[in-house]
């Protein structure tokens, strides 16, 4: 049972503590050596991205510098919102390891920005395109137009500006949440500008795993760091795990090592999960600005084109036996555009199916490997395989009924058709981890304290911090193992939320209801947002 605790005591020592935190915070700085650590890999990484985008470019011929300066214009919008991301979201990665002191504050950043990076540059990039599979189809093909441009700018901006406010106040508010917002923002409104029903378009079996996901994690994060809580309780004895930090001084070496050790998996977890977010944007960034560069994966070469092709031709035969021998098909794209946008299944979808893979397959053999593939045949080639894949992927619930051995052979080519456009070349990691570096390093001192000090109404101890950190890193490298988007900020309040529910010491409310209302409000106000910005762009953009 907890010892009561009077309110008078519990004021003066959040008071107390709360000073001295204050004043450690207020000399904090990067430090000279995390500085230059930082300095170190910030110019080696332009020096690594500036030669790798030189390189990509240099088989773009345009007559104009506009497409350059677009993509320039967009990059660094992509990049802002990964920076905002990085003291909005990583600095949970590092808030319990400074607020115990168990690192000092500038180098926990510096370790959680080295950490995040190589969790960065690891990632598979599942996340990503989970999130871009929340976009309409048609905007995506059309990501080289005006409408195109305008979404992806619509829902950065809405995005970015949305984690500002939620940071200005404090507010642990989840970068995931905000994107997938601004998602289905835009995809609402583009479906009610074109005087459809606002979700006909949307893919609403990727938003319910997303969501699934999102909604799932704050709820496992709280009952695992409470049980884990209730676990220490009873393990470890040491009275001085289950108190706050007193002055400056470090905890016990074996919970200091642990603290050190779940920061930096927390710190690359999110660096393989949340950082993938804005990676998929920037990849139709690239597409809609250079498609010659990036519409298509270059490193796909004549033995795997080889393989594709015969892959094709097993598909086309399995497709064969579902066609309606009455059926006629004009256009196959525009046959596979309509399905995908009203999920509405006719005889003539499936001969298009076929039609569309035989098409790709002649022309992959024909030029013998992606790279080979005309400058201005790049973008209409990958959005063939995009839209044939995204036909893929609805035709088992909209279409006929498949058996088992048909369903294993779609889903074996609809494998080479994703590699074949959803690829992130190496120097978009860079960038992006370099962004969420720099954001951690500025932007990360709102959320120590509110991690710290406002979620219970009792100051984190020890043991409460290990086990949130703990309950973090397996939840989020599980989520990321299955290429489910989570957000890192959620799971880490959540968790404290359960230990100080488990300890018995109450939570402050007035935090927990400000928590909850940005995880209420977040998506709807997003969502607002991008649908309005993508109004206006999009009026702008023609």
């Amino acid at each position: 049972m907890a010892t009561p605790v009077s309110e008078a005591s519990v004021l003066a020592s959040s008071s107390a503590q709360g000073s001295m935190l204050d004043a450690k915070l207020s000399k904090s700085s990067p430090g000279k050596w995390g500085a230059i650590i930082f300095g170190i890999m910030l110019v080696a990484g332009l020096i690594y991205i500036g030669t790798h985008l030189s390189s990509d470019l240099s088989v773009v011929h345009s007559a104009s510098v506009f497409p350059f300066i677009l993509l320039g214009i967009a990059l660094f919008i992509a990049l802002g919102f990964e920076f905002v991301n990085g003291f909005h979201d990583t600095a949970n990665a590092v808030a319990t390891c400074i607020y115990t002191h168990s690192l000092e504050p500038h180098i926990a950043v510096v370790y959680s920005g080295i950490l995040n990076f190589i969790g960065v540059l690891l990632s598979s990039g599942t996340v990503a395109y989970a999130i871009v599979q929340l976009l309409p189809v048609e905007l995506i093909l059309k990501v080289s137009k005006g409408s195109g441009f305008a979404m992806v700018f619509a829902l950065l901006v809405a995005a970015i500006l949305w984690n500002l406010a939620t940071w200005w106040r404090g507010l642990p508010a989840s970068s995931s949440h905000t994107m997938i917002g601004s998602v289905i923002g835009v995809g609402v409104a583009n479906q009610l500008i074109h005087g459809r029903s606002g979700v006909s378009g949307v893919d609403m079996d990727q938003v319910t795993k997303v969501f699934k996901a999102l909604l799932v994690s704050p709820l496992v994060g709280f009952a695992m760091a409470a049980a884990l809580f209730f676990l220490f309780k009873l393990v470890a004895r040491d009275p001085r795990l289950y108190k706050a930090p007193e002055g400056t001084a470090p905890p016990p070496f074996y919970i200091r090592a642990l603290l050190i050790l779940t920061c930096g998996g927390v710190s690359y977890f999110h660096g393989s999960n949340d950082g993938q977010k804005g990676m998929g944007l920037i990849m139709l960034i690239l597409v809609g600005t250079v498609p010659t560069a990036y519409a298509l994966n270059h490193t796909v070469g004549k033995g795997e084109v080889q393989t594709f092709a015969a892959v094709s031709t097993q598909v086309a035969g399995a497709l064969h036996n579902y066609e309606d021998p009455n059926a006629v098909v004009g256009d196959a794209q525009a046959e596979l555009e309509r399905f995908v946008t009203d999920h509405k299944y006719q005889p003539e979808t499936t001969l298009a199916l076929e039609q569309m893979v035989t098409d790709i397959r002649n022309e992959a053999t024909g030029y013998g490997s992606l790279s080979n593939v005309p400058a201005e045949m790049q973008a209409n080639v990958r959005n063939q395989m995009y839209l044939t894949s995204a036909t893929l992927t609805l035709l088992p619930k909209f279409g006929p009924k498949l058996s088992a051995g048909d369903t294993a052979v779609l889903a074996n080519y609809k494998k080479f058709l994703d590699k074949s456009t959803k690829f992130i070349p190496t120097w978009v990691k860079v960038a992006v981890a370099l962004a969420l570096g720099l954001g951690t390093m500025i932007g990360w001192k709102r959320i120590v304290v509110t991690v710290g000090e406002k979620i219970g109404k009792t100051h984190l101890t020890y043991a409460q911090g290990a086990a949130a950190e703990i309950t973090a890193m397996i939840t989020i490298w599980l989520a990321d193992t299955y290429g489910a988007p989570v957000s890192t900020t959620h799971v880490l309040s959540s968790g404290i939320a359960g230990t100080m529910a488990s300890s018995g010491s109450g939570l402050q409310m007035s935090t927990v209801r400000d928590i909850a209302l940005a995880w209420v409000f977040t998506l709807p106000a997003a969502a607002t947002l991008s649908g309005c910005l993508f109004f206006l762009f999009n009026k702008i953009a023609g």
